[in-house]
C-alpha cells in the first residue's frame, strides 16, 4: 500500500475512508432494541474520569499498567492515589455514546483481527477512542470530542499505533 510521495496524513485519510461509517443515532436505536447485546469495552486511559466502587468516589486516571491493565486513580476528594483492577471501576462519560454524530467499524479483515485478537481495544482506548461491542454486529468506535482536527488528534496517532506504514518516510522528512 506504500505510495511514493504520500504523507502520513494522506495515508491515514486513505485508511479511514475504508472504514464503515454509521450514524450514532442508528447505534443508539440498536442499543435500545437489545441493550443486553451491547457493551462498552473501552479501557481507561490516562486523563479519563472514573468512579472507583470500593472508594465510592470519582477521580482521574493518572497512570496505567499495560500488562495488568490496572489503573492508578487520583481521587477527587482526598487527592489519594489508588491502584484499581479492571472491573473495580467504571469510566465516567457525559453520555452513553460519544458526542460526535458518527461511529465507525473496521471493514478490512486485518484491522478487525487486530482489534479482536490483538491489543487493539487497549491501543484504541489509549488513542482516545470509545469502543463498543455488539454480540451480533461486532465492534464500533467513536470520538467523544469536537472542535479540532481529528486527523492530528485521533486518526494519525491510531495509524501509527496500528503500525501501518503506507506513507513515504522521505516525504515526511522533506515536509
Amino acid at each position: 500500500m506504500l505510495k511514493a510521495g504520500m504523507t502520513i496524513r494522506e495515508a491515514a485519510e486513505q485508511w479511514v475512508r475504508e472504514f464503515d461509517a454509521i450514524q450514532t443515532d442508528m447505534i443508539k436505536k440498536l442499543m435500545k432494541y437489545e441493550p443486553e447485546e451491547w457493551g462498552e469495552v473501552t479501557k481507561g486511559a490516562v486523563g479519563d474520569r472514573a468512579y472507583v466502587y470500593d472508594e465510592c468516589a470519582s477521580g482521574e486516571i493518572v497512570k496505567r499498567n499495560s500488562e495488568t491493565f490496572e489503573s492508578c486513580i487520583k481521587l477527587d476528594r482526598s487527592g489519594r492515589k489508588v491502584w484499581v483492577k479492571p472491573g473495580d471501576f467504571e469510566l465516567e462519560y457525559d453520555e452513553r455514546l460519544p458526542m460526535w454524530g458518527t461511529m465507525w467499524s473496521f471493514h478490512d479483515p486485518c484491522d478487525i483481527h487486530w482489534l479482536e485478537e490483538g491489543d487493539g481495544i487497549e491501543v484504541m482506548s489509549r488513542c482516545g477512542f470509545r469502543v463498543y461491542e455488539s454480540e451480533e454486529f461486532g465492534f464500533f468506535f467513536g470520538i467523544d470530542a469536537a472542535g479540532f482536527d481529528f486527523y492530528e488528534a485521533y486518526w494519525i496517532p491510531l495509524y501509527k499505533a496500528r503500525g501501518l506504514q503506507w506513507h513515504d518516510p522521505k516525504t515526511e522528512v522533506a515536509a
